[in-house]
């Protein structure tokens, strides 16, 4: 075991290694979070910050030695940089489970050849293969970049040859993909965690709704059938056993109108669909992140409340200025996250609500009606 008052590693600085360095200094634990900015979300609240990039191999085993144990909070890191930090100390999750969840490809492959259920999809070389795909899969189609995609990122959907070839001109040399497009009712999503010895845990099946490609809102428990609940679990821990992971895999996955689940993607960290377990588990992703990566027995995941919601807010609330904090502060069973983020962009997330509630649709109602409370009018906004 890794035990509290060791050095935990993070590999990014985003909100999720925010988030991660509350629950690991609530058990005593330092964090130490490396990228290539200062200032970060991460960097605000870590005990150091140390400022490399991703693909500077001397910069990274230098962090590697000043550390006990390291892992990451998005995907985005050449499996190069983690095969060199895993000669020096343990890197979990490790580098298969990354070199195949940043790369479309890579994951669509991995999925098909492990029979796993997913969308069919084409690898993309050449616009006569994009045209093929059209042909093959039918319409639309979505075309993706292979890497480097996030929050609806990175696409475009396809329903011509006209349209072909624009979005070909658009992603040039870029490897992509091209997806049939899924008829489908929900999306949901499992997070996993998978200790050193082999112990699984999970929250459930979280009900997950978008905006425009973004997620918007979160509910726990979902309202599908037990037997879809069960699959997605028993398709996510057969992954994370798959892969040899060690800490946390968020799987989602379409539900398609007539009820089956087909895996969409893989995140093997934290996930945004996750957050409402800080308020709302026994053990949150967070903490659970951090008791598989250190070696420690997994916490118990229960709801300990009936239903819960995590409603995010993005940089669009700030549109018309700083939103009213006070209108949410003042409800007991609204919780309030905030990232640290100076600048408010649209579409950029500054931070989420939680809301706990008696069952998951009331939660998720008390959690878009706090959200809006923010930015309604008020007289001295007049």
């Amino acid at each position: 075991m890794i035990l509290p008052g060791s050095t935990i590693g993070v590999m990014g600085s985003g909100q999720l290694g925010r988030m991660f360095t509350h629950a690991a200094h609530h058990l005593g634990y330092r964090v130490r979070t490396f990228s290539p900015e200062s200032n970060t979300p991460t960097g605000q609240v870590a005990d150091g910050e140390v400022v490399g990039f991703y693909d500077d191999l001397e910069a990274i085993e230098s962090f590697a030695k000043s550390v006990d144990v390291m892992t990451f909070e998005f995907e985005n890191i050449p499996a190069r940089s983690v095969e060199c930090a895993s000669a020096i100390v343990p890197v979990r999750p490790g580098a298969k489970a990354l070199h195949i969840s940043q790369h479309r490809d890579r994951e669509k492959t991995f999925l098909s050849q492990q029979g796993y259920p997913t969308t069919a999809y084409r690898r993309i070389n050449s616009f006569e293969g994009l045209k093929n795909a059209l042909s093959e899969l039918g319409t639309p189609i979505i075309l993706k970049t292979a890497g480097m995609g996030y929050d609806g990122k990175g696409q475009m959907r396809i329903e011509n040859e006209d349209q072909a070839l624009k979005a070909y001109a658009t992603f040039g040399s870029t490897e992509t993909i091209a997806e049939a497009w899924v008829d489908f009712s929900t999306e949901v999503s499992v997070i996993g965690a998978r200790g050193v010895n082999g112990e699984f845990a999970h929250w459930g099946l979280f009900e997950n709704h978008h905006v425009k490609h973004v997620l918007d809102i979160s509910i726990a428990p979902s309202s599908f059938p037990k037997e879809i609940s069960e699959q997605a679990i028993e398709i996510t821990r057969q992954l994370m056993t798959d892969l040899d992971m060690v800490g946390l895999l968020c799987v989602e996955f379409f539900v398609t109108k007539s009820g089956k689940l087909l895996v969409n993607e893989l995140a093997p960290r934290p996930h945004n669909s996750g957050h409402l377990t800080i308020d709302a588990c026994k053990t949150s992703q967070f903490e659970q992140q951090l008791r598989a990566i250190c070696g420690l027995p997994l916490g118990e995941t229960q709801l300990i409340v009936p239903g819960a919601a995590m409603a995010n807010l993005l940089g669009d609330l700030w549109a018309n200025g700083e939103p009213q904090w006070d209108r949410v502060a003042t409800l007991p069973k609204i919780k309030l996250h905030r990232y640290g983020k100076k600048e408010a962009r649209p579409g950029r997330k500054m931070g989420h609500l939680t809301a706990l509630g008696k069952s998951g649709p009331e939660a998720a109602q008390m959690a878009r009606t706090a959200r809006d409370q923010l930015v309604a009018t008020s007289p001295a906004r007049r």
